[in-house]
């Protein structure tokens, strides 16, 4: 195992007669991308949670509970295509009236007996939606869709910088092959 002395920060930027031109530039790009990868991340996952949290708020905000009746039951439980028992939920055609008079149907999971009151979720129009998150599901679902959002725009920059540090030690590698197959002939001549 070879010896690696004590590390040293911010070696690439220290005066050393052995610092190339290439290890200069490996330092800033190091540097440029763990900073752009933190930037990116970092905005991306606040901007994501943020989008997603105000937009779980104004479905609370906008979506209304309203008191439909079960009009029919649902055609495949009367064609017995399947067997609904009393108190069972199955789909189920439901009216309900909205704040300017309108009358609207949908089919929701409810017990199929005509005439049962079941509470359905409403739009601004009067269409149907599902029931809105709680504010506590809303701060979950923000927070992993931001975080998620943040780690896959942390992976550009961080993938791009891996990649061009890949090119950087091609071409040291390359450049060392050149000295060495200029200098090696040299070397057993010395001894």
């Amino acid at each position: 195992m070879a010896f690696r002395g004590p590390r040293v920060w911010l070696w690439r930027w220290r005066r050393n007669p052995l610092r190339r031109r290439a290890d200069v530039v490996e330092g800033w790009v190091v540097l440029g991308v763990w900073l752009l990868t933190l930037l990116a991340g970092v905005l991306a996952g606040l901007m994501a949670a943020r989008s997603v949290a105000q937009g779980l708020a104004r479905e609370r905000a906008d979506w209304r509970p309203v008191v439909a009746h079960v009009v029919a039951g649902a055609p495949e439980a009367s064609a017995g295509h399947r067997h609904v028992r009393g108190g069972d939920r199955g789909w189920a055609e439901v009216r309900w009236r909205v704040a300017d008079g309108s009358v609207h149907t949908g089919r929701v999971r409810a017990v199929p007996d005509v005439g049962t009151r079941v509470t359905v979720w409403t739009d601004a129009r009067g269409h149907l939606v599902g029931s809105p998150v709680t504010p506590g599901q809303a701060a979950f679902r923000a927070d992993l869709i931001g975080a998620l959002a943040g780690v896959g725009a942390a992976l550009v920059p961080f993938t791009g910088g891996s990649l061009l540090r890949a090119r950087l030690e091609r071409r040291r590698m390359a450049a060392w092959d050149t000295e060495w197959a200029r200098l090696g002939p040299q070397w057993g001549r010395m001894v």
